[in-house]
């Protein structure tokens, strides 16, 4: 009996599944899948399909949520509050640890090492062994100021006594640049003409009339300053009220103003504000006036004097941090310290895994807002590497974004790590060679937006090869090298470039042609085209920055379609242009145009129910009477590009200039979203687009592209690189920086960097066409692309 017994598996070993039944979050069609757990699982599916929302939006939110309940209500109340996604039934969820490609914090404080705690370690190590000891660990911070205060403190305790106390607190920022490593310096050529005077309009700042009340007039009649004399004639006295004056009331034609120094007054206005918010022309302003020089006191160090004084066996905290992190794992492994043994091991530990993991080639003072989206989810990996936890579930947003086919291999490895140790890992992913490696597939689809949102194949590798849904289809796929290449009209030229690891390069660009700089992670090429070709004259940068903008913001406001639009509506109806704006005069006045009424309930999920006044429409009733081709602005913003492509383009409501917008978004292949969808809700690929679709109404001759393939279904690669020949045979040069093989293979010209990462890469290794590399395959990309075109 007994022995019978033992052969039964016991009841707790029999959830082996995470279930999902009845998934509606966003695009979802009532999604019901089973995920078998201790495995990896890959999510595959074109751009838009419905991974992110069924992996990140309902799984990994309901796990987290779930966790989040099981603190007191006095800890939730200072957690972020999420609601219970959209689903009937979730079982068998376990622990979810999401790693995902937002972009690490933009502060200029935050570094790769502050992001890792390999800093919070080093410090500890330095203030234990350092020589001279100048303090504890926040002495060799440079995010902690040193502190001085001294005075009387009162205790309330039984009798009342007043005790004199002094504080103290040594810390490691550098004093002069506040531990940013960079002083920021205005460049007064950029503001003022100053052979004119103030009467002759010397601003040339933009927005700055000669006959603006509150900006340059005050100037002019505040009785500080001659309007008519020039302002290179001021006197020292003149020139200091001019520049730096405190905030002073004066009266100019009877008004009260206040009158301010004109540099206080363009940091207020202009510096204060977030750079990638503010309008392209004042973007471009801010950029010519306003310098940053590495800071002369800290050398850009960001430490001070005393920090950067204490050494172990001859080196710096500062030197340490300089250091690539391969090389810094050298010299920790060859410290010994008994003393300190066990900080050793774990800082030796966290660095190899950055070398394990392919970021050898950072050093731990890289600003953390310079790191590409797959370098800041590969530095979040680091936390997990080590973990001893098993039985949780790790998801993964394109793990391989930004990597060269070279490192994917080791991802791959990676992944697969932490399956074994016991884990589920749910991975959201395009590239076939991770696909390959999967025990189990879901392929969602089978189109984008509302024709997606759908399972169309569950089950093994072998199985989606077989099956006949778009993923399956073009799992294969494969792309030959072009048959004849276009010749280059001209040239960029680079030379002496050194921007990071650069070792001097000197290359020319071709113009006129499909150029696509290749090479492994950290070979330079982002140091290359953003250091030396981005800043230039009529060259367009679309990069993968994190578009700005709240729940209000939609692809309408974003590429500018509105205003047309906006203007067409009025013109129709012969009533002014804002009433047709939800964030202006239109604007429903129960919710304020948001369409849902928020209701918080302080550490619970707060609750958004769809607004009863306008019934989710945005707009007051009475602007919805106002039609355009026999549709109202809500109806408008319902469509999709697509549908609004054909609207506009023909009949009653005929807009050429929201026609161009509209045909530049379905070019991009994101003729499924709605005009009106939330910024909020759209994946990383689908931004990129939308900037690109944005960008390419600008009037520069060089576009240059950052991995336009992130986030791109193999499906639609095709279609991106159909879009790359058009813009080129319109006679653009487009540059893009690139590791997916199709798009090398489709190119005129590449230039590859290498031959390794970091100190190991910044040199050019090739120039020439593809098919010169695969025959050559003197680098690893020319080894890997002979490899993908089966040469």
């Amino acid at each position: 009996m007994s022995r019978a017994g033992a052969t039964q598996p016991h009841i707790a070993d029999s959830h082996d599944l995470i279930r999902v039944h009845g998934a509606r979050v966003n695009n979802l069609k009532d999604v019901s899948i089973e995920i078998p757990k201790r495995r990896l699982t890959v999510f595959t599916g074109v751009s838009g399909s419905g991974k992110s929302s069924l992996v990140f939006n309902t799984i990994a939110a309901e796990s987290q949520r779930l966790i989040n309940e099981t603190y007191s209500a006095f800890v939730q109340g200072f957690m972020p509050t999420l609601a219970r996604p959209e689903v009937d039934v979730l079982e068998g969820l376990t622990t979810a640890i999401i790693v995902d490609q937002q972009r690490m914090g933009g502060d200029t404080r935050s570094t790769v090492g502050t992001a890792t705690d390999a800093n919070a370690m080093l410090r500890i190590l330095f203030s234990r062994l350092g020589t001279p000891h100048i303090g504890p660990p926040s002495a060799y911070s440079f995010n902690t100021a040193s502190v001085k205060a001294s005075g009387a403190i009162t205790v309330e305790r039984g009798n009342k006594k007043a005790v004199k106390a002094t504080f103290s607190r040594t810390g490691g920022m550098c004093t002069e640049c506040e531990g940013r490593g960079t002083v920021s310096d205005i460049d007064l050529t950029q503001l003022y003409d100053d052979s004119k005077s103030l009467a002759e309009g010397a601003f040339t700042i933009p927005g700055w009339k000669s006959d603006s009340f509150w900006t340059v007039r005050v100037y002019a009649e505040s009785g500080f300053l001659d309007p008519d004399k020039p302002i290179a004639k001021f006197t020292k006295k003149e020139m200091q009220d001019f520049l730096y004056r405190e905030p002073t009331k004066v009266k100019v034609e009877g008004v009260n103003l206040t009158y301010e120094g004109l540099i206080p007054k363009i940091q207020k206005s202009f510096l204060s504000k977030d750079k990638d918010a503010l309008q392209p022309h004042i973007r471009a302003f801010v950029e010519r006036a306003v310098t940053f020089t590495t800071c002369p006191a800290c050398e850009g160090t960001r430490l001070s004097e005393g920090a950067r004084s204490s050494k172990i066996a001859g080196i710096s905290i500062a030197d340490a941090c300089a250091m690539q992190t391969s090389d810094l794992a050298a010299w920790i492994a060859g410290l010994d310290e008994p003393s300190v043994a066990p900080l050793l091991t774990a800082l030796g530990q966290t660095l190899d895994s950055f070398v394990e993991i392919g970021l050898g080639y950072l050093a731990l003072d890289r600003p953390a807002g310079t790191l590409s989206g797959g370098e800041a989810q590969r530095v979040k990996m680091i936390r997990h590497l080590g973990s001893s936890l098993t039985d949780t579930t790790y998801v993964f947003d394109e793990p391989t974004a930004g990597l060269h086919p070279h490192d994917i291999q080791r991802m791959n490895n990676l992944l697969l790590r932490l399956r074994d140790k016991g884990n589920t890992v749910l991975v959201v992913e395009h590239k076939p060679e991770t696909i390959a490696v999967a025990d189990h597939v879901v392929d969602l689809g089978p189109g984008a937006g509302t024709g997606g949102g759908t399972v169309c194949f569950e089950g093994t590798v072998d199985g989606l090869r077989a099956s006949d849904t778009v993923t399956g289809r073009h799992f294969d796929d494969r792309s030959t090298l072009k048959a004849e290449t276009r010749e280059p009209t001209g040239a960029l030229e680079v030379r002496g470039a050194t921007a990071n690891n650069l070792r001097g390069v000197d290359v020319d660009i071709p113009l006129g042609v499909l150029t696509v700089v290749t090479g492994v992670a950290g070979s330079g090429k982002s140091s290359l085209i953003h250091g030396s070709v981005a800043g230039r004259e009529g060259v367009v940068t679309v990069d993968q920055s994190a578009i700005r903008g709240s729940r209000r913001s939609n692809p309408a406001t974003y590429t500018g379609l509105l205003d047309p639009i906006r203007k067409a509506f009025a013109k129709a109806n012969d009533v002014k242009p804002a009433l047709f704006s939800a964030n202006s005069e239109g604007a429903c006045p129960t919710c304020n145009g948001a369409g849902v009424v928020f209701t918080d309930l302080a550490m619970m999920a707060g609750v958004a129910t769809v607004c009863e006044e306008c019934e989710g429409k945005r707009f007051q009733a009475s602007v919805l009477e106002y039609r355009l081709g026999g549709r109202d602005i809500s109806e408008v913003l319902a469509m999709s590009v697509a549908e609004a492509e054909e609207f506009f383009g023909s009949g009653d409501a005929r807009t050429p200039a929201a026609h161009r917008v509209l045909e530049r978004l379905v070019d991009v292949g994101l003729g499924y979203l709605s005009l009106g969808q939330p910024l909020t809700t759209l994946s990383g690929g689908e931004r990129q687009r939308l900037k690109l679709a944005t960008h390419m109404g600008e009037k520069g001759g060089v576009y240059v592209l950052d991995e336009p393939t992130t986030g791109l279904h193999l499906a639609d690669v095709e279609q991106l690189l159909g879009l790359l020949d058009r813009l080129v045979d319109s006679g653009k040069s487009v540059i893009v920086i690139e590791h997916h093989q199709a798009v090398m293979a489709h190119a005129d010209r590449i230039i590859d960097l290498g031959p390794g990462a970091g100190h190991d890469g910044g040199t050019v290794v090739f120039e020439g066409t593809p098919a010169d590399l695969v025959a050559a395959r003197s680098t690893l990309t020319g080894e890997h692309l002979a490899q993908y075109v089966g040469a």
